[in-house]
């Protein structure tokens, strides 16, 4: 005890608070809860069920490497009870190679939601070719239980070898609803939603949005690096558009609000600049619609080699969101 309170004195001449990093987004209440307890309570989300609000969003496709990040991934989604988004499922579409890389039920589990991931430009063609039902196919061998289709114009114009659209990306998206019963989540890649095409996927019988909203990884700026220096220099202010996470929950909130005799998705993965547990905290709570947060790179870090590692970092989040549930108030304004 006296060796705890020499370290209490010595940390605390280090520990000093200044103002101006105060998180002014809460209100800290200590007299309100005891500790939270252990337990974890179930809850579902995008037809399946989770024990944590944390959702590992899509980030790897297939190459050597992701094997083991993405079988890390699925580990920990079974160990935690979290949600999961595949990387790009393209290469299974054109050849079988790197089937094992995304097969991963057997390591998540069968209450873990798990989906699979396509860009709209597939989806584009399969609705031109009329082979949707290969989509279909590929979704029912990985025994996922729906597909993400990420929406990427920005990035595909920018990508040297990218496609060009040639159908708005939501006529496409209600086009394959129209022929399929698979559950589709529909993200962004790093530039977000504006309010426009917020309020029409809304409207759609969607499982989930995924925000993966302006703050996070960004591929404008990703393809912009793999250009030559004139394209880089002169498309570079393409690499600043997009909406934030807060606008986007804002804009979430006023559809639902003043619309809600449309709304038909009421489930929405918050993510795209999620720093810490706190940003997912918060959002959630600001959120009128069900929410979980995802993170991608965060995950990425942790997910190579080390499992430890991956799972320390969980369960660092997890007793962080805990304790945010049980001592932290959104302030009114931010309500």
């Amino acid at each position: 005890m006296i060796k705890r309170k020499r370290e209490h004195l010595e940390l605390a001449l280090k520990s000093q608070t200044i103002l101006s990093v105060n998180d002014d987004r809460f209100d800290y209440e200590p007299m309100l809860s005891a500790h939270p307890e252990d337990v974890l309570k179930p809850f579902g989300f995008a037809g399946k069920e989770m024990k944590v609000p944390i959702w590992i969003s899509s980030m790897t496709g297939g190459s050597e490497y992701s094997g083991i990040i993405n079988h890390n991934l699925a580990r920990a989604c079974n160990e935690f009870g979290m949600g999961m988004g595949l990387g790009s499922c393209r290469v299974l579409l054109e050849e079988g190679d790197y089937f094992h890389h995304f097969n991963l039920r057997e390591i998540i589990g069968n209450d873990c939601p798990f989906y699979a991931n396509l860009g709209i430009s597939q989806i584009e063609k399969s609705i031109l070719n009329k082979s949707t039902a290969r989509i279909t196919d590929m979704v029912e061998r990985l025994k996922a239980d729906g597909l993400i289709i990420h929406v990427n114009p920005i990035q595909e114009w920018l990508q040297p070898e990218g496609d060009k659209l040639k159908v708005a990306p939501i006529e496409t998206i209600k086009a394959f609803l129209s022929k399929t019963k698979l559950k589709i989540i529909v993200k962004e890649v790093g530039q977000g939603f504006g309010p426009g095409s917020i309020a029409e996927l809304l409207k759609l019988p969607l499982e989930a949005i995924e925000l993966a909203s302006f703050g996070g990884t960004n591929f404008a700026k990703v393809e912009l690096q793999r250009s030559n220096i004139q394209r880089q220099k002169l498309l570079e202010p393409l690499s600043r558009i997009g909406n934030n996470a807060y606008q986007m929950v804002d804009n979430i909130n006023r559809f639902a609000k003043t619309n809600n005799s449309q709304l038909k998705c009421k489930s929405v993965i918050i993510s795209g600049g999620v720093q810490s547990f706190l940003d997912g905290y918060y959002l959630m709570r600001r959120c009128k619609l069900n929410s979980v947060y995802g993170q991608a790179s965060a995950f990425l870090e942790y997910a190579r080699e080390d499992y430890d590692q991956l799972k320390e970092f969980i369960q660092l989040q997890v007793e962080g969101l805990k304790l945010a549930s049980a001592y932290l108030r959104l302030k009114e304004k931010n309500i």
